[in-house]
């Protein structure tokens, strides 16, 4: 297209590119810097592309293309290397490389005239970002996002990094953007053979990192208690959390320590985890006014957040919160889980009941210029503009608010003292506080309705929607909240019903009424995982049908018959580099880590063999990693442990949905913390998938309790003491053998 750089423009392709520019009608925005009046000056193949990020970058100056064989053909044509950038809608750093070096029309000259550059949304292409991830940390020793890579036409990396400063000398940078690309083009060009042999050398070192070790024996329980005491080992006893700054919210690990605290009663596992949900709820990474957690915090106290919220996050603290408070009884962790599902509510769920992806750092401030953090940021003014002077007096003395601010002159609410010191120290009741504080919170959250809002990334990813599935279902088991359950049903029909195909498979995302690029591993675990929590939830057995039916096309399409464990990718679809097969938990749990606790699952409702060897041979395949790195796959850990434990199946049955709901049993089942258990919910509708739940009616009209191991049930019961007990039964954690603490100190 006519664009910088780009020496004779294909008018019909300029043609086509602007009439998709056209369509997208006058509500549309063009992001860019270069406009006359008020129309985009340069627009490029990305227009045709429904990713929000995608579509950020169709005004850049660059000759993008969207990842595909059109763009490699072309640089095998010209001669040229492709230059790959990888990145998210809500990527604080992605921007500023696009305003410095992606809108700059000379660089985007030299680009175009020396590269064929290719635009990837990782949220959408997981296996792209996860193949040529590894090349970043081989070739640069770490990686992050924008990911830039620049490789030969056949997809074989030879360089590679993250962000970089437009020229030499910005940022404090010896060489910039464009100096790196001009070298890279010139070595290129006059010593191509060796530049193709160091790419083939790296593909071969990345083959080899992800070929699979032999399969093993299932680990015992020292594989969960060398995890835990790794994780002792890295806890921050100051500020919670585990290592230095920057502090992630780590829910796999939390989620871990909590079922390692259940099977060993280790009073210093379950610190750990209380700990850090307290001080992330009390610090500016939880947004204070709105509810539900930004990314992370740049600091170790928790103070400063990277202001980005993801979905993925929020939907796996949630449940976290529910947890502690189940085990702990403290409200201060059901309000936080309770403010985390009314923010999803309220800001994060489109009309059709599906899940939107995230919401970006930067907003505008008055001025129009784009700035981290502004709108959820204040000024002792602004404070003072929207509350009375009483409320003032409590959000001031509970956030140590000053003219001078905590944040580049602004303040990060966040909790300096408890609404209990508050109300003391103010001379009112602890009822009177927490009233008044949450009447200033209503009115922070109606004055901030009037700034400009960060982005919102509004596409529906199928794996997100199966992690806020499981979060709203658990919400409503934990709160006997119907409407959590309705949400969560709303997001399962719409993902079954409009981003599935008659064959019964997923896409990965949709945005807009259009489908895009097929699902890997986690859309179809994620997605399983929310279905169960959801059978759970209500009894309904068309959740636990669904879930079946994606296990089966997650086993048709992504089961390594010959190893064990689940691939990334399905095996029709696009060849890579490498097939990855994911045991690493990151900011979300591996795809393998959920399949293996889904399998266990689905056997303990079902009974049925096939889903227990499936999980075997999984923990057989990572054995070694969950042996000697157990650490990094505190997920997959948690399924073993399911596994090792002895598994209770806990059966309600009452004549009606209200008295399911009403009974003392029910009572018993929201307050008891149970990791190693399912529950089926009866009334009229039979279980015909469950099958020791046949037969098992209420009596005299009234809820019966049924506690079974393998289909072979205790005496059922009325009495919530008596099932209290009978739910109450751990094995050890390694037979004949009493465990010490993990000694964290005082």
């Amino acid at each position: 297209p006519s664009l910088p750089g780009i020496t004779a423009p294909a008018e019909q392709l300029t043609a086509t590119l602007n009439l998709a520019y056209d369509a997208r009608g006058e509500h549309y925005e063009a992001r860019t810097e270069h406009k006359k009046e008020g129309r985009a000056i340069y627009v490029n193949r990305l227009i045709q592309q429904t990713s929000p990020y995608l579509l950020q970058h169709a005004h850049n100056p660059v000759n993008w293309y969207p990842w595909g064989e059109e763009a490699f053909a072309h640089a095998e044509k010209l001669g040229r290397p492709v230059l790959l950038s990888v990145g998210y809608s809500t990527c604080h750093w992605c921007h500023v490389m696009e305003r410095e070096s992606f809108e700059d029309e000379e660089i985007a000259a030299f680009i175009n005239a020396n590269f064929i550059p290719i635009k990837v949304d990782r949220e959408e292409r997981p296996d792209i970002d996860d193949v040529y991830m590894k090349a970043v940390n081989l070739l640069a020793g770490r990686g992050g996002w924008p990911m830039t890579v620049v490789m030969t036409p056949q997809k074989e990396p030879f360089f590679g990094g993250t962000y970089f400063p437009p020229r030499d000398g910005a940022r404090g940078a010896r060489k910039g953007f464009l100096t790196i690309l001009t070298e890279l083009s010139a070595r290129y060009e006059s010593s191509p053979a060796e530049v193709l042999e160091d790419a083939k050398n790296l593909s071969a070192r990345m083959a080899k990192m992800t070929r699979p070790v032999p399969p093993g024996d299932v680990p015992g329980g020292a594989a969960l208690r060398s995890a835990a005491l790794m994780l002792g080992k890295r806890f921050d006893t100051t500020h919670a959390g585990f290592g230095r700054a920057p502090k992630f919210p780590t829910p796999a690990n939390l989620s871990f320590l909590l079922r390692y605290w259940n099977r060993t009663r280790d009073a210093q596992a379950l610190r750990m985890v209380t700990q850090t949900l307290a001080s992330m709820a009390a610090g500016g990474m939880y947004d204070q006014v709105g509810g539900g957690f930004h990314r992370y915090s740049v600091d170790e106290r928790w103070l400063v957040p990277h202001f980005e919220k993801m979905l993925y996050d929020n939907a796996q603290l949630a449940p976290l919160y529910m947890s502690a408070y189940q085990i702990t009884g403290e409200q201060r962790f059901a309000r936080t889980a309770r403010d985390i599902l009314t923010y999803v509510a309220r800001e994060m769920t489109a009309e059709h009941g599906g899940f939107y992806s995230a919401t970006d750092a930067d907003s505008a401030r008055e001025d129009g210029e784009l700035e981290e953090g502004y709108f959820f940021t204040w000024t002792l003014p602004e404070l003072q503009a929207a509350l009375s002077a009483q409320d003032e007096e409590v959000v001031r003395a509970w956030s140590a608010v000053s003219e001078r601010g905590n944040f580049e002159g602004r303040t990060i609410l966040h909790q300096a003292k408890s609404l209990d010191e508050v109300a003391a120290q103010l001379g009112i009741t602890p009822e009177q506080g927490r009233a008044r504080f949450e009447r200033a919170r209503h009115k922070l959250r109606e004055a901030r309705r009037e700034r400009a809002a960060p982005l919102l990334d509004d596409k529906i990813l199928a794996s997100w929607n199966g992690l806020m599935i499981s979060a709203f279902a658990q919400g409503a088991i934990v709160f006997d909240e119907p409407q959590y359950a309705s949400s969560a049903e709303a997001a399962a029909r719409f993902v079954l019903e409009e981003m599935r195909d008659e064959r019964g498979r997923l896409s990965r995302a949709s945005r807009g009424g259009k489908r895009s690029s097929a699902a890997f591993l986690d859309d179809y675990a994620f997605m399983i995982q929310g279905l169960l929590d959801l059978f759970e939830a209500t009894g309904s057995s068309q959740w636990l049908e669904h879930a079946i039916a994606l296990q089966e096309v997650q086993d048709t399409y992504y089961l390594d018959a010959q190893k064990g464990g689940y691939f990334m990718s399905a095996s029709d679809g696009e060849e890579l580099l490498v097939r990855e097969k994911p045991a690493y938990d990151g900011a979300e749990p591996s795809g393998n880590a959920v399949a293996a606790m889904n399998l266990v699952r689905l056997h303990a409702l079902t009974l049925q063999e096939a889903w227990k060897t499936r999980a075997e041979r999984l923990f057989a395949a990572f054995s070694q990693r969950m042996t000697a790195h157990g650490i990094g796959s505190p997920k997959m850990l948690e399924a073993l442990d399911f596994y090792l434990e002895t598994t209770r199946e806990v059966i309600l049955v009452a004549p009606d949905k209200d008295a399911l709901s009403t009974s003392p049993l029910a009572r018993v089942l929201r307050e008891t913390y149970l990791p190693n258990a399912v529950v089926v919910r009866l009334t009229t509708e039979p279980a015909a998938l469950v099958p020791y739940a046949s037969g098992k009616t209420p009596l005299k009209g009234k809820a019966r309790a049924f506690v079974c191991e393998q289909g072979r049930c205790e005496l059922p019961t009325q009495d919530p003491e008596v099932f209290a007990t009978q739910l109450d039964k751990r094995t050890p954690l390694i037979q004949g053998q009493a465990l010490p603490s993990l000694l964290l100190g005082p």
